[in-house]
């Protein structure tokens, strides 16, 4: 069984009850390290469910999903996500290579920046389509967000922004010269 599981926004004790099971049952335990940046580090992580912990980069999780979908047919193997699961297209991906491999999967929620926005006091209701602001470069300035965000203020509505993070991205630099190299950001 592959288990991909929701930690929360804060810390290693927001993992629902039914995530902690899961964690405990699995064999391996990955952490997805680049949509979203968890409050504590790692090792907090491994003390409070007991497990070593696998930080699956950005390339691992989209190219060699491989390695993380290896064996959950016959054992419990947990890939962790900041927020909720669901929350970036790549964790849909993983879910749909699974599933085509037979491997079963389970999804186990938890809050997102998608629904703790309403702490700002606006009405989740009242949100239209939400936007990424990614960091822009020399040569690289997209301004796709700009329409949508004056699509929903014509129509009343609230925009969430999501600013992009430089967790470990490829440098345009290295990747001409030496291929997947990765720089920190």
């Amino acid at each position: 069984m592959l288990y991909i599981i929701g930690l929360g926004l804060c810390d290693e004790k927001d993992i629902t009850v039914r995530g902690l099971e899961a964690v405990k049952s699995s064999s391996r335990v990955y952490l997805e390290a680049y949509t979203s940046i968890l409050l504590v580090n790692k090792e907090r992580l491994e003390t409070f469910y007991g497990k070593e912990i696998i930080v699956a980069d950005r390339d691992m999780v989209e190219t060699q999903a491989e390695e993380i979908l290896h064996g959950a047919d016959k054992q419990d193997v947990s890939l962790l996500v900041v927020g909720d699961p669901f929350g970036a297209t790549t964790h849909i991906d993983i879910v749909l290579r699974a599933r085509s491999s037979g491997i079963p999967v389970r999804v186990i929620h938890n809050a997102s920046i998608m629904n703790a926005v309403g702490a700002c006091g606006l009405q989740l209701y009242n949100f239209g389509q939400m936007v990424s602001l990614v960091f822009f470069t020399d040569t690289w300035k997209p301004d796709s967000f700009y329409d949508r965000i004056r699509e929903n203020m014509g129509l009343g509505l609230h925009t969430l922004v999501l600013l992009d993070i430089k967790v470990k991205e490829q440098s345009e630099e290295n990747l001409a010269r030496y291929g997947a190299c990765f720089a920190r950001g």
